[in-house]
């Protein structure tokens, strides 16, 4: 364990060893951010003795994640293959292969990319008698997308948009395209956080084992953090509180 510390300088060795509530980490880039991360992961797995798989580490690329998981392999070895190590769309979507059917979906389910969003949206377009000219695909999924990133529902969207002539025919297309993506069992990528935070709210047991399976949470650039993150994370953290956030001394959402 002194050879896992000695690298670290004085605030690297602080944060690592500060296993117990909220760790607050801010520095520039190329400062060590994600070092601290992978050496907390090992102090926590030698020397407090917590099993891999109730440590959860979250990233925003899959670059990022796969480097983590090298970093922390080749400082626990073959332990770290047990790790939740990924991002916060592939940590969901885990979660909703095994409990997507609380909320009326098949466990088959498929996730639409960018393409198959757009051409949804055309037909719905079409089947609402809507001017595609005036309200394009991309314009349309645009505002959807920024609706679900604030966690707003067709309903609460509509409601919110009353009065201008424009967001409601928008809420009256996103209604709609949530409906035909439930009857294709289908999701796309802004519903994939969403949705697990549904079942969550939602069922119990689900959100009590996943609190109690991850004693340990570790998020890197935290300041990229929108609101259904935040609320992923704070939900996932709420049994054990300890939790490990690194970001760049620039941010704002810290």
């Amino acid at each position: 364990m002194q050879n896992l510390l000695e690298g670290l300088n004085d605030k690297q060795y602080e944060a690592v060893i500060n296993t117990d509530g909220p760790c607050l980490v801010i520095a520039g880039a190329g400062s060590g951010k994600t070092k601290v991360l992978t050496h907390k992961i090992a102090y926590l797995m030698e020397e407090k003795g917590i099993k891999p798989w109730n440590i959860l580490a979250i990233t925003f690329t899959n670059k990022a994640a796969n480097e983590m998981k090298e970093r922390v392999e080749a400082l626990v070895g073959d332990d770290a293959k047990d790790m939740w190590i990924g991002t916060f769309h592939s940590i969901c979507v885990k979660i909703l292969r095994r409990f997507i059917d609380r909320i009326g979906f098949d466990h088959s389910f498929v996730i639409f990319d960018t393409s198959d969003q757009r051409t949804l949206i055309k037909e719905c377009l079409k089947d609402l008698q809507i001017d595609d000219k005036m309200f394009t695909d991309r314009i349309v999924q645009f505002e959807i997308s920024n609706a679900k990133n604030d966690m707003e529902e067709p309903e609460e969207y509509e409601a919110m948009v009353k009065g201008d002539y424009r967001r409601e025919k928008i809420a009256s297309i996103y209604n709609l395209y949530q409906k035909r993506l439930k009857e294709n069992n289908a999701i796309d990528f802004d519903d994939i956080i969403n949705y697990t935070i549904k079942i969550f709210r939602e069922n119990d047991d689900v959100l009590d084992y996943y609190t109690n399976k991850f004693n340990y949470i570790l998020v890197d650039e935290y300041q990229d953090t929108n609101k259904s993150q935040f609320t992923l994370i704070r939900m996932l953290a709420k049994a054990h509180g300890n939790i490990t956030v690194v970001g760049d001394n620039d941010q704002r959402n810290l």
